[in-house]
């Protein structure tokens, strides 16, 4: 289940955050090697530490303030991720702006005035969002959404209005969000609208007028309602179905509020972007591909129209409709090794700050001046990664039995391919590594796990199997109703491809994700028992009748589709596919090795999902080991969390694939882990002390 948008759709999710810092490149530590699986190359190339790959960045996130005079960026404060600013003229006089000491900040942006930092965070993992704001100037901290058990959402921002946003908040109804005006500098909340009609979301204006009204149909897609002074219109004036419901949306409005922009599906497969006269309701193509939906845009700073246009099939690629922002994405283009994004601009629209992704390379970040024509490195997000064996990573395009084409990403391990040809010299042992979602994507550039998996002697495959976004609709809809069917069979036709192509032995494959790649786990462990040597699940669903009984609150508006692309639990039909698609029933059936990690507080996959199969597990006497943070999530937010269960999988995949891995260490006395079963199955756990920090 991936996180939806909650603040400019910054906050990270997934198996975990993408955070990484640490020490210099180590030689090897007691590493346990496969013998005849490993090259020569790959068993003498320099291990690189856990704590390089998943610390904390030195620096992550840059932006601009509105005029330009400030930059800012997360950085550690006694060892937890926190928001920083400085001069624009002057990073050394850089100072922390916030003070968290528990969970890392990972999601803020400027207020559009300039006058204060936001953020959003929540408690534990739970997921409920708050909005904070610090004041620039002063450094003082306020809780501008001081409510318990509620999460925030984004409805509106400003150009023009400077000093208010609208939000959404759930506090008064959590499956609900009504929506507000918030003053970000006196904390004032004006109600403008009482969310009675089951709405899941609204849109503003750049006047701070809300528009637009989205409501889930019966059908499972969505009804967009017209909203005027603040009263939502008795009819839709546009609707979809299921089939366009996850590649239609609105994308936002013009300045002048006359045309609305839509990422729009119907009458086509790809998503195309359209513009639509909100007066006569007249559309124009502005954009479309026949490959993938389109993606991100630059819009004009003065008008909102649309300026450039990206899309990402096998790696993403910027069109310019302007021509000075041709020139401007010309010459980053002509700078800057791998992908680049545009992730912050000053109010003039004359200085960038760029993100770099050089793919075998540690991220960075610039100031592009487009007036002077000059493009400042501001940072390295993990130095200690300079220099290390990285590999790089290959684009390819599969087939599924049915035909489908399934773009893929396969990272191979440092010395295993002399000749350069894309396959091992000789078969490598292999992690196939599922996306969560399903309705996300693996995408071309750096990975961590890609990284890491591959250091430690294995091959890395991530597939988008059907029901990945980005492909248009009918990849999405070939997935509907097929858990643990088809998008099953896609995964194990990549592993197919990749033994008969030499990659790996058919006996060396584990399978590793979170949330549904965790589910996607439990399933190959449980459907195709034979096909994987291991697995590990990071907090994946066993039960989908219980997954879909215990959705958050919030989720409640947007269920009727979870039961079209799922099952229907209110059905005898749909209830019983739920159940056949549900590796609980089958956990008798697993006969490899299986590592489970779990949170807590997880909203959206809940640890009794985890509990039932371990309890199944032992009630037939399956070996399997299982780690519970009881103070993370969906994921696990906290460094010295994430770098405890890789430290476990690590050994874990070492003691089936035959790997090389860092021994245990202390990282789990660092971590809050807890080691409920199965110590005894993992090198380096079984000391009698289960229990973390």
């Amino acid at each position: 289940m991936s996180i939806g948008p909650v603040i400019r759709n910054t906050l990270l999710a997934g198996i975990a955050v993408a955070a990484f810092l640490s020490t210099p490149q180590a030689a090897l530590a007691d590493p346990h090697q496969t013998g005849q699986s490993m090259t020569a190359d790959t068993q003498t190339a320099p291990l690189i530490p856990r704590e390089a790959l998943f610390g904390n960045p030195t620096r992550a996130g840059a932006q601009i303030s509105p005029d330009g005079k400030y930059i800012s960026w997360l950085a550690p404060r006694d060892g937890t991720l926190n928001i920083w600013l400085a001069p624009a003229d002057d990073l050394s006089a850089a100072k922390p702006m916030t003070a968290s000491t528990d969970r890392p900040i990972r999601s803020y942006f400027w207020a559009p005035d300039g006058q204060s930092l936001l953020y959003v965070q929540d408690k534990g993992g739970d997921e409920n969002f708050l909005l904070y704001g610090v004041n620039v100037a002063t450094g003082k901290e306020t809780t501008l959404t001081p409510f318990e058990n509620t999460r925030v959402q984004l409805v509106g921002a400003s150009d023009t209005i400077k000093d208010k946003v609208l939000v959404g908040l759930n506090n008064r109804d959590p499956q609900l969000h009504d929506v507000y005006s918030l003053d970000l500098n006196t904390g004032e909340l004006t109600e403008l609208i009482e969310n009675d009609g089951g709405y899941a979301g609204f849109m503003a204006d750049d006047n701070l007028d809300v528009r637009l009204a989205l409501r889930q149909n019966p059908a499972g897609g969505m009804d967009f309602f017209k909203v005027e002074d603040n009263v939502v219109a008795d009819e839709p004036f546009s609707s979809t179905d299921l089939g366009d419901s996850l590649t239609t949306s609105p994308a936002g409005f013009t300045r002048d509020g006359r045309t609305m922009y839509w990422y729009d599906s119907r009458g086509r497969n790809t998503a195309a972007l359209m513009a639509m006269d909100m007066a006569t309701g007249e559309t124009r193509l502005v954009a479309e591909d026949d490959k993938a939906d389109i993606g991100g845009s630059i819009r004009d700073k003065d008008t909102g129209e649309i300026e450039a246009y990206s899309v990402n099939y096998l790696k993403t690629e910027w069109t310019a409709l302007d021509p000075d922002v041709k020139a401007a994405l010309d010459f980053l283009g002509s700078k800057l090794e791998g992908e680049f994004g545009v992730q912050s601009r000053t109010d003039d629209d004359r200085k960038w700050i760029v993100g770099n992704d050089p793919v075998i390379g540690p991220s960075a970040a610039y100031l592009y001046d487009r007036d002077a024509g000059t493009l400042e490195q501001l940072y390295v997000s993990r130095p200690e990664l300079t220099g290390t064996p990285l590999q790089p990573m290959q684009m390819l395009e599969l087939t599924s039995r049915d035909g489908l084409t399934l773009p893929t990403y396969l990272t191979l391990p440092p010395g295993s391919d002399a000749d350069g040809d894309g396959v091992p010299d000789a078969p490598v042992p292999m992690v196939l590594l599922v996306h969560g979602g399903p309705w996300a994507r693996d995408a071309y550039g750096f990975n961590s796990y890609h990284q890491w998996l591959a250091n430690r002697g294995y091959a890395v495959m991530s597939v988008n199997y059907r029901g990945s976004t980005g492909f248009g609709k009918e990849f999405i809809n070939a997935a509907n109703l097929e858990w643990s069917k088809k998008m099953h069979d896609d995964l194990i036709d990549a592993v197919d491809w990749a033994v008969e192509k030499g990659i790996a032995p058919k006996d060396k494959v584990a399978i590793m994700g979170g949330s549904y790649g965790g589910y996607a786990t439990l399933v190959g462990l449980t459907y195709t028992p034979e096909t994987f040597a291991c697995g590990v699940d990071i907090v994946g669903p066993s039960n989908l009748e219980t997954l879909l009984s215990t959705i958050p609150p919030y989720w409640k508006p947007m269920v009727a589709q979870f039961h079209e692309r799922m099952g229907d639990p209110s059905t005898p039909e749909g209830l019983a596919a739920l159940k056949a698609a549900s590796p609980l029933y089958k956990a008798d059936k697993i006969v490899r090795p299986l590592l489970i990690g779990q949170g807590a507080n997880d909203p959206r996959v809940n640890q009794a999902e985890s509990d039932q199969i371990v309890e199944a597990m032992k009630a037939k006497d399956i070996p399997v080991t299982y780690v519970l943070f009881p103070d993370e999530g969906h994921g696990f937010a906290k460094p010295t969390n994430n770098i405890a269960f890789n430290a476990v999988t690590e050994n874990f995949l070492a003691s089936c694939l035959g790997g090389r891995a860092e021994p245990v260490g202390d990282t789990m006395e660092a971590s809050t882990a807890q080691i409920v079963d199965g110590a005894e199955y993992v090198k380096g756990l079984d000391t009698g002390d289960n229990v973390g920090g």
